[in-house]
């Protein structure tokens, strides 16, 4: 049996179109058409019913579906930890991430990743969630990172950690409201004047999301000013315009250097996770994998879930 025959019939009966199978994997649709009809006189079998607009898997197709998955995970894990031995893990890895990860997190983690594998090409980009979403779905990057929960069945959302929001101040100029003291009423934070994320950024979802579970309105915020960038918020923060809530991972060094401080807000703890997301049945190349395993490794996450992909055995 030809693997490529079997991968390209996995994609098939995972997408249910030969069209959309072509184009996830460069083919043409005729060469599609002409490897699926060799595996079925191969086997003897008839895998696909087709209608007009789409295929269906008969009861034949649905048993080699499950041993196919079965079989490439097995042949993908077997080249992968071959790759692993030889350290020859090379390619081009393309990453969105949100503000705060890509500007607080990745340069870290990407650093110690390229020492161990210099030979992946990677390139990062900084996007809102929203967009990260899209830009998978458009296939114009490989992996997203991301600070918001999405319920999208199309994507895989996978936790590798946490993060706390936490209400900052200036420490030299701060609002009277807040000065000299270490915690604020919920009620009290709809008379501070804010300084926040623009919508469709994770950390503007997440803490609307909080407010709502503690019974509290962000329509009924005091917002003054939207600013797409935390450097932005923090240096107006600190000039004594206005409070904000940002990620506690975003101002460790203005902490330090004594020019921001925090105010607790009782009874309400505005945590979030940092995640990584793909496309769901998507093939995905070797570095790709390779810096998912390796990011939740860096941070002792586990996940039951696996990646197909792309780089197979011929």
């Amino acid at each position: 049996m030809n693997f490529e025959h079997l991968k390209v019939f996995y994609v098939a009966a995972t997408k249910k179109n030969f069209s959309e199978t072509a184009k996830t994997l460069h083919l043409s649709q005729p060469t599609v058409s002409l490897q699926i009809q060799q595996l079925e006189s191969l086997l003897n079998v008839k895998l696909f019913e087709r209608t007009t607009k789409n295929i269906k898997l008969t009861d034949s197709g649905q048993l080699l579906y499950l041993y196919a998955g079965k079989i490439i995970n097995l042949v993908n894990q077997t080249k992968k930890e071959l790759d692993l031995l030889s350290s020859s893990i090379h390619g081009n890895l393309s990453i969105g991430a949100s503000l705060t990860i890509g500007e607080y997190l990745l340069p870290y983690i990407i650093g110690k990743y390229q020492k161990e594998y210099p030979k992946v090409h990677l390139s990062m980009n900084i996007y809102n969630s929203s967009q990260i979403i899209q830009q998978l779905k458009n296939e114009q990057i490989d992996l997203g990172f991301i600070e918001s929960t999405i319920t999208d069945p199309e994507l895989v959302y996978l936790p590798f950690s946490e993060d706390q929001l936490i209400l900052i101040s200036s420490a030299k100029d701060p609002h009277p409201m807040v000065k000299d003291r270490e915690s604020i009423l919920p009620s009290e934070l709809f008379s501070l004047p804010l300084i926040v994320r623009e919508h469709g950024s994770g950390t503007r979802q997440v803490m609307e999301e909080s407010l709502l579970k503690h019974n509290l309105d962000p329509s009924k915020l005091n917002i003054i000013l939207e600013l797409g960038s935390t450097e932005s918020i923090k240096a107006t923060v600190e000039s004594g315009m206005g409070l904000s809530i940002i990620s506690e991972s975003a101002i460790q060094k203005e902490l330090r250097l004594g020019t921001l401080r925090t105010i607790r807000i009782q009874g309400i703890s505005l945590l979030r996770n940092f995640s990584a997301i793909f496309v769901k049945n998507k093939l995905y190349s070797v570095p790709a994998d390779s810096f998912l395993e390796f990011i939740l490794k860096q941070y002792n996450a586990t996940s039951t879930e696996t990646i197909p992909l792309k780089r197979e055995v011929t």
